[in-house]
């Protein structure tokens, strides 16, 4: 079963460099910019405030990842300083993107632990120690290819205790996420998942709340939304996108849609625009 390619090639993550040397003294990141941010500590140490969390002292080697706008600093003493490189992401959609919403707001992992994204890390520390041509695009296809084995790393290690990584992480209740994942077209009922999963319907339904924290067809509900959004933002037209996410018709699709957001397909396309994230391509097509 893949867990992960259905939902980066749906909802995928950009990342960029911006930030690569000697850190000494105190850098703030504001969090404004509707970005996350990922920053890999090489050598050195540094120390990390984030607002609420008790202040953290890293002198191992280290990744932290945030992966929704959040703001922090990192502090390195003076002369010594740390080594960094770090990145911006933003996953497809922003933070409303169904994979962002599962991670954690924070993660720090030494990267001795991380033996999955060791040759990764690798290679970003030579080439971003390098002055090759192309440097920085690689860089960032490089920090792309780190967080998709990140969240591999989250889930072979069941790292995580609740919500759809959570859900995936899980023997029992996998396969019927894929499913959902792989094909939301489909009339899914509750038995017809909680066979996927080889349960009883009413243990399904237990533990599928239990562990993502709300009902199959709720979530079913949820995965049907975000993509519809995603095609709206696509300029595709609603008529097609119902069909796609399984329903009926344009109507049915946003009865739910109003049901899921609080507003109709036309009204959530408008607020986009009047935000400047996005400008529908067809008005007509969302006349629903």
């Amino acid at each position: 079963m893949d867990r992960l390619s259905t939902l980066l090639s749906q909802f995928g993550v950009r990342a960029n460099l911006f930030y690569s040397g000697k850190l000494c003294g105190v850098s703030t990141y504001e969090g404004a910019d509707q970005r996350g941010h990922i920053h890999l500590l090489q050598a050195g140490s540094v120390t990390l405030k984030v607002p609420g969390r008790r202040e953290m002292l890293l002198t191992r080697p280290s990744l932290i990842f945030l992966p929704r706008p959040s703001r922090h600093q990192l502090i390195a003493s003076e002369p010594e300083g740390a080594q960094l490189l770090c990145a911006s992401m933003v996953f497809d959609g922003g933070v409303s993107n169904p994979l962002c919403v599962s991670l954690p707001d924070l993660l720090v992992l030494p990267l001795d632990e991380l033996p999955l994204l060791a040759d990764t890390l690798r290679w970003l520390f030579s080439e971003a120690a390098d002055g090759h041509c192309g440097r920085e695009a690689v860089l960032d296809r490089l920090f792309e290819l780190l967080i998709i084995l990140l969240l591999r790393h989250l889930l072979d290690h069941q790292q995580l205790s609740t919500g759809m990584m959570a859900g995936l992480a899980d023997a029992r209740l996998a396969r019927s996420l894929i499913q959902m994942h792989n094909q939301p077209q489909r009339p899914w009922s509750v038995a017809e998942l909680a066979n996927e999963s080889n349960m009883s319907r009413a243990a399904y339904a237990l533990h599928f709340r239990a562990v993502l924290g709300q009902t199959p067809l709720d979530y079913l509900l949820s995965w049907r939304i975000s993509l519809a959004q995603k095609r709206l933002r696509e300029g595709r037209p609603i008529t097609l996108i119902a069909d796609e996410v399984g329903y009926e018709s344009p109507s049915a699709l946003a009865r739910a849609f109003r049901r899921k957001t609080g507003s109709s397909p036309r009204d959530w396309m408008k607020s986009l625009s009047d935000e400047g994230i996005f400008l529908a391509q067809d008005g007509d097509d969302l006349n629903v």
